[in-house]
């Protein structure tokens, strides 16, 4: 589920891919340091303390600093025509994302071992959580598969969605005219039928591999790749209103700081056929920013739990200050909505998110508590991905299909 707890990250990195993290403590923010069985360390960095999460799992999470005239932790602080503070809490340093938005992030970051790690306005204005690890769960080892490149393209079949297009409707009044844009609303299913469509990608030459680890989270926030600037793209993350469907300025603040920008209902996973799947994610890849990582797209290869063998092709859409090198953040209605809950003003869900605020749901029937806009990926996590918990990965970067694009409005150019 996104993450790390308060996005409980459980990161479990193979082969020469490993994490370096800058600060004093070797826990990272949002780390285990605690629970049956645990032989690490149990110190946190300025700003976290360690909580227990159940008997078997205690994380570094954000200290209750409310008392502060500072912005809190993942708060906003700065940005064009923001009138709020522009100091952090303890632990936390304010880093610019773009013109319009300052995040006050971790002072001590998980980041590659290539380089140290800085402040690079790589912000997650979406949270991201993670489920604890339940008593008969380990944190899986992974041994690396051994990965050969490829140029030849792949081509699969596409389980064609059932669709409802709701075209632009326009009205006119004299003398101004107001158009208001719908995405078509898409209701997607977990199983393959005879109705398919052919869909292809293939490898890049030169690009992104290795190693890595998943987690998941939806908590309804406008993605950071959303943003003009970020890197150069068609054009950004399409934006949507409350309604999850109208799209809106890619400029509008998120719902998760007080504005009406949300993630959009049609970016939630789908199954092609029984071994792969596409869908969206937040990633941070090792070597890049997100000039170099928003609107690509990544083919992941499970190599753990109980989807090892199956495949899913990602296009990237956020990022997130607590994520680790060569970390993928799957977006999955249900999976827990972390440290902001935007589903709350956007569907007036539960304070805590539907199931636990950090993971998600615990079984499919807590999936019709969802609106119908995002059962079907809620069900597809029961269902194709068997429910796994944040399996390991090998990835490679790939051509970006069309199916995926089409949802988002942005390819790399």
């Amino acid at each position: 589920m996104r993450t790390t707890s308060v996005f409980g990250i459980l990161i479990a990195l193979a082969g020469t891919q490993q994490l370096a993290f800058a600060g004093e403590c070797e826990n990272a923010p949002f780390g285990r340091c605690g629970g049956e069985g645990w032989e690490g360390s149990e110190c946190c960095n300025e700003g976290y303390e360690c909580k227990v999460q159940n008997p078997y799992y205690s994380q570094c999470v954000p200290i209750d600093q409310s008392g502060s005239s500072c912005a809190q932790a993942y708060g906003q602080c700065g940005g064009k025509a923001f009138t709020g503070e522009t100091c952090c809490v303890s632990g936390f340093e304010c880093v610019k994302a773009n013109t319009w938005y300052s995040q006050c992030l971790p002072k001590y970051r998980w980041g590659s071992s290539d380089a140290p790690v800085e402040s690079s306005g790589n912000d997650k204005e979406a949270s991201k959580s993670v489920e604890p690890v339940e008593p008969s769960t380990s944190v899986p080892q992974v041994e690396k598969p051994t990965t050969t490149s490829t140029t030849t393209t792949t081509t699969v079949k596409e389980t064609e969605p059932t669709t409802t297009k709701e075209h632009t409707t326009t009205t006119t009044k004299a003398p101004e005219t107001t158009t208001t844009t719908k995405k078509p609303e898409t209701t997607t299913t977990t199983t393959t039928s005879s109705s398919s469509s052919s869909s292809t990608y293939a490898p890049i030459s030169g690009g992104s591999s290795g190693d890595g680890s998943t987690t998941r989270y939806w908590d309804c926030c406008k993605a950071s790749c959303s943003w003009p600037g970020k890197a150069d793209v068609s054009s950004p993350v399409g934006v949507c209103a409350a309604d999850g469907v109208s799209l809106t300025d890619n400029n509008e603040q998120s719902g998760c700081n007080g504005g009406s920008g949300y993630m959009c209902n049609d970016n939630q996973p789908w199954a092609i056929n029984d071994d792969l799947a596409y869908g969206f994610a937040a990633a941070s890849i090792a070597g890049k920013d997100e000039s170099g990582w928003c609107c690509g797209c990544y083919e992941l290869s499970f190599t753990s739990g109980a989807v090892e063998g199956k495949k899913m092709v990602v296009q990237v859409t956020n990022t997130g200050g607590d994520l680790g090198s060569n970390h993928f953040d799957l977006q999955i209605p249900g999976g827990g909505v972390g440290i902001f809950n935007g589903c709350q003003t956007q569907w007036n869900a539960p304070s805590d998110g539907w199931g636990q605020r950090y993971g998600g749901l615990s079984s499919a029937s807590g999936c019709s508590d969802l609106p119908k806009e995002l059962q079907a990926g809620c069900e597809w996590r029961f269902n194709w991905f068997k429910n796994a918990d944040n399996p390991s990965v090998t990835f490679k970067e790939v051509t970006c299909p069309a199916e995926l694009t089409k949802k988002t409005g942005c390819s790399r150019s």
